[in-house]
This record gives structure tokens, sequence and C-alpha cells, in this order.
């Protein structure tokens, strides 16, 4: 069995930068677990369960290194669950480069981009 690096976001890895594909297969390969559409109606029992059966189907991988990055309230209890289990739980550290300016009709246009940097381990 190979190792695996598991992108726990809603970002599809083949999305990322070169920079960050590199560090990520330095854990194993990168297979996509999208995230799941948390409804902000949910409480506590629903995403609770959602992240208990996500961390079991996690934890069956037999991962390397997860990256888990969304919803607050999930991620929360899924990097809790994943780090009693002993798996890297990671976040993407990026920088954000901001470009500003007017358009013809004076109003003020922002565009961010970010970076990749970083994976940073949740502690």
């Amino acid at each position: 069995m190979d190792a695996i690096f598991i992108n726990h976001t809603n970002h599809r890895s083949e999305q990322w930068s070169i920079e960050q594909r590199a560090a990520a297969e330095r854990f194993g390969r990168i297979v996509d677990l999208p995230f799941p559409d948390i409804h902000p109606d949910w409480g506590e029992v629903e995403i609770a369960g959602m992240a208990v059966g996500t961390a079991a189907r996690i934890v069956a991988m037999k991962p390397e290194a997860v990256l888990c990055q969304g919803e607050f309230t999930y991620t929360s209890l899924l990097v809790h669950l994943l780090r009693l289990s002993h798996i890297t739980v990671l976040a993407a550290s990026s920088e954000r480069r901001v470009k500003e300016w007017q358009d013809e009709a004076g109003r003020t246009k922002r565009e961010s981009t970010f970076c990749f940097v970083r994976f940073r381990p949740y502690i």
C-alpha cells in the first residue's frame, strides 16, 4: 500500500500550484476527499455525526497526512479526532498578495492572489 496525502478541502488538488503539489507529494500520493457541504442550520449533532463518520473513513485509509480546512466547527472536531488517532493534520499557509486599483467609473477594485508557502501542522 502506497503512502497517501489526503486533501480534505473545498479546493481540488489539480488546482494547486506546482509548489503546493510538490509539498504534498513529499507525504505521498495526493487523494482528494471533497469537503462536505455543511448546512448553516445544522446543529452540533449533525456536525458531530459528519465529523465522526469522516474521521472513521480517513483513519481507515491510513494517510501519512491530511490537509483539512473548511467550515470551522466541523474542521475543529475532525482535526481533534484525527489527532487522537495519531494522524498528522495540516493547514495550508499562504501569502495573500493584493492588487488594488480604480476602474473607469472610479470604483475601487481589489484582486487577491494566494501564494502557497508551506503546510503547517495543527497543534
